[in-house]
């Protein structure tokens, strides 16, 4: 049997989950129950859709990404891990970390009144050593119900302490970026690295009319995107996270990204979950800590 048989046959649930051949070839769980679908890639523990009974699909992903090893999915929820951006003292290192870019493990499929829970894991080896120097493991425990719940837990095995950087990398669909607005940070003080890094404050909603990149700060609260034109609002909540990055290419940026479609910017923004920059997660030898985001829908 292929490997992707086996995982089949070892994790499968008849008529709720079954591990497929998704784009690119590569192994993914899909799962249909009658409150929602979506789909779980093993390469790099990658959800890439999800739509609750009722709804358009929630997360975006690009027509221009690639499917296939050692690159990563543009669109849905890359799993940022152990730096975020470029590496401080290696600019030639992949941007976000190299987790994203790796076969992940699955580990549990599991079926339960919230949902079906998909775990994949990816630990340190010497590969991951030449990158970083963290002996570690990481858990993307990925719930598909009513809500996407997505908590990141990370296992510190080796016998010192370390800091890492994460985020759950949210893409999520919209009818026109030009016409959502963002509740739930008013008053949060951000990064806008769109000018030069310096720290604003967030006045009222945020709206998109340019190229957008912030990283709003000392924030745990739920931040809502608001679409009229798709008559519905986006809830996302987290846990364990004291950063939200917001991100839209706009225009020229987008016609410079190889793996992102000239005039798809108005249908994507990203909300991310995360702990980033100064925020860096400090976890002690034999310490497990998490970081999860709850995403819902509700109709407006």
């Amino acid at each position: 049997m292929s490997t992707i048989e086996m995982l089949n046959t070892k994790f499968g649930i008849a008529g709720v989950v079954q591990v497929v051949a998704g784009l690119g070839g590569l192994a993914a769980v899909r799962v249909e129950t009658g409150e929602a679908q979506g789909l779980v890639y093993l390469h790099g523990g990658h959800v890439a859709e999800w739509r609750p009974k009722g709804q358009d699909e929630v997360l975006w992903v690009s027509q221009k990404s690639y499917w296939a090893d050692g690159k990563p999915v543009r669109g849905g929820v890359p799993v940022c891990f152990p730096w975020f951006g470029p590496k401080a003292d290696d600019k030639a290192a992949p941007g976000h970390g190299f987790v994203r870019l790796m076969p992940w493990t699955l580990e549990a499929v599991t079926q339960e009144d919230e949902g079906v829970t998909v775990v994949l894991s990816t630990k340190s080896d010497d590969q991951t050593r030449k990158q970083w120097p963290g002996e570690y493991v990481l858990r993307h425990r990925v719930t598909i119900g009513r809500e996407l719940v997505m908590s990141l837990e990370l296992t510190n095995t080796g016998r010192e302490a370390m800091a890492y950087q994460e985020a759950l990398h949210t893409y999520f669909t919209v009818a026109d970026v030009k016409r959502v607005k963002l509740t739930g940070l008013e008053g949060v003080k951000y990064v806008d690295k769109m000018d030069g890094s310096k720290v604003k404050t967030q006045e009222g909603a945020v709206t998109i009319t340019a190229e957008t990149d912030r990283v709003y700060v000392g924030t745990t609260g739920t931040v809502t995107i608001e679409d009229p034109d798709k008559m519905r609002r986006i809830v996302v909540a987290k846990e364990g996270s004291t950063n939200t990055v917001v991100w839209n290419p706009w225009v020229a940026k987008s016609k410079a990204m190889a793996d992102f479609g000239d005039e798809e910017w108005p249908g994507m923004i990203c909300v991310e979950t995360c702990n980033v920059g100064a925020d860096a997660v400090k976890v002690a030898a034999g310490e497990t800590v998490k970081m999860v985001q709850r995403v819902g829908v509700v109709r407006m």
